[in-house]
């Protein structure tokens, strides 16, 4: 096999092998949809999501939640790339809705932003299904772009919170 064909195979295998599915909907409007089950009870998971605390053992060192309507969700990678949103509205334990902030490179989408509803749902005694539908998608080269660079990074932050209940919390200090 070349090495030309030889790529393709192993990005479609990895894609095979992730433990979150990604759906693209067109129709009736333009959807982005997540699932992953994550190997936790529900509230060790909502944890996770909802408090700086429970951010920092997966998604980033610096991160601020503050869990109410207009709260922030954000995460600062560096001084000029940030990720999140702000909360629209949760339900404890069950939802929550944010106005989602796009990459930096999409400057048109993260000024209108997008609504991202991630849903918690038991799938056990030790298992949390969570859900992300990411709506509000407008037409134009930028959207395009930013829908498919989404419909991966979306799945690999899904993919991220699952890997923290299966090897524990990140130790941020082995990062610069």
């Amino acid at each position: 096999m070349t090495p030309v064909l030889l790529m393709p195979l192993v990005a479609l295998l990895a894609l095979q092998t992730s433990p979150v599915t990604v759906e693209r909907l067109a129709a009736p409007e333009k959807v982005l949809q997540f699932e992953v089950t994550v190997p936790a009870p529900l509230d060790d998971v909502w944890a996770a999501f909802t408090t700086q605390a429970g951010l920092q053992t997966w998604l980033w060192r610096d991160v601020r939640v503050d869990l109410r309507a207009g709260g922030d969700w954000l995460v600062q990678y560096t001084p000029t790339a940030t990720g999140g949103g702000t909360i629209l509205s949760f339900v404890p334990r069950q939802e929550i809705v944010m106005r989602a902030l796009a990459p930096e490179q999409f400057p048109a989408v993260r000024a209108a932003r997008t609504t991202a509803a991630f849903r918690f749902t038991a799938a056990g005694p030790a298992a949390t299904r969570v859900t992300l539908r990411q709506t509000g998608w407008q037409t134009g080269a930028e959207w395009d772009a930013a829908y498919d660079y989404l419909a991966k990074g979306n799945a690999q932050l899904l993919a991220q919170l699952r890997q923290r209940f299966i090897s524990g919390p990140v130790d941020w200090s082995k990062f610069k």
